[in-house]
């Protein structure tokens, strides 16, 4: 079953390596706001869209002093290589044993075909400078997304 986590909540701790032979966690962002998102996979059509649109946002979150994390299992060499392709803007982690996407409720069952299987759910999370969820969404659609939690971003 998966973990349920709701607004208001105090956000699980992680601590991933990201591309670039980088390192985040949480606590790096003590005080600070932050935007998680959890995605399926590097280089799908839905992925880099939504990828692309965080990147191309980034100078607006950036401005906000709101940092963009994607996270999938995708590993750090992946991440690289997707994030080179596509010289996307955000920080990529990885988390190919899937605790943290667990930890955030997005390992969720899906089905396609008929055929139900596990997976990543497509879900973002708006974190305050308390460490607390201040907004989700789940089941993300891609367009008109990164423009919400912008919006969100901003009242925070």
């Amino acid at each position: 079953m998966a973990k349920t986590i709701a607004e208001g909540d105090k956000a699980p701790s992680f601590s991933l390596e990201t591309d670039g032979n980088g390192k985040v966690s949480l606590k790096d962002f003590a005080g600070k706001p932050l935007v998680l998102y959890f995605y399926p996979k590097d280089d799908t059509t839905g992925c880099t869209k939504e990828a692309i649109d965080f990147s191309a946002s980034a100078a607006a979150f950036k401005k906000l002093g709101v940092p963009v994390v994607g996270v999938s299992k995708d590993s750090v060499a992946a991440h690289d290589k997707f994030k080179k392709k596509h010289a996307l803007k955000v920080t990529l982690g990885s988390d190919p044993e899937g605790a943290v996407i667990e930890s955030y409720g997005s390992w969720v069952e899906k089905s396609m075909y008929g055929r139900k299987y596990m997976g990543i759910d497509r879900s973002t999370f708006l974190i305050d400078s308390k460490g607390r969820i201040a907004k989700i969404w789940r089941k993300v659609k891609v367009p008109g997304h990164v423009e919400e939690v912008l919006a969100a971003a901003k009242s925070l």
